[in-house]
């Protein structure tokens, strides 16, 4: 069994089908996959769209079209930055706070589901591991942009 391979896939299916599950159960709230940005204002108050990028780890575009979509929707709303005017700070409205239940219970169901039949100390270690891939990931990440901008000279 090639290592390498089977914690990509399986990793690669958890997300899928979490995501999946999720948007399922979200589904009637029209938030698409932006119960992500929901909960990240939730646990930070209100961040710019670019620390809310750099938290999720995901690029300024999708983070502008997620917070635009969900502006819309009344979950958050985004203000210009009184420091920066380029900028825009992201906060929830009442909305936004009303539904952080519905998203916290539909993403601790899918851990349960995935969970299930684990002992407290089996579920500790996963998400001890998965913390450590993940740490590992955005360090290679952060290098390797450096070692592209070394080449680009950007």
């Amino acid at each position: 069994m090639n290592q390498e391979f089977s914690i990509r896939r399986y990793i690669s299916t958890l997300y899928r089908y979490g995501n999946s599950h999720i948007a399922k159960r979200l589904e009637f709230l029209n938030i698409g996959s932006g119960y992500s940005i929901l909960l990240t204002l939730y646990r930070q108050g209100g961040i710019s769209q670019e620390e809310l990028s750099a938290i999720l780890k995901i690029d300024k575009g999708t983070t502008a079209k997620a917070t635009k979509k969900l502006e819309d929707e009344g979950y958050l709303s985004r203000e210009i930055d009184v420091n920066d005017r380029r900028a825009y700070n992201v906060f929830l409205t009442a909305k936004g706070l009303e539904v952080i239940p519905k998203i916290q219970s539909a993403i601790k169901e899918w851990e349960k589901i995935i969970t299930s039949g684990f002992s407290e100390k089996e579920i500790y270690l996963a998400a001890e591991i998965l913390y450590k891939m993940a740490e590992n990931a955005s360090k290679f990440k952060v290098e390797d942009e450096g070692k592209e901008n070394e080449i680009t000279g950007l």
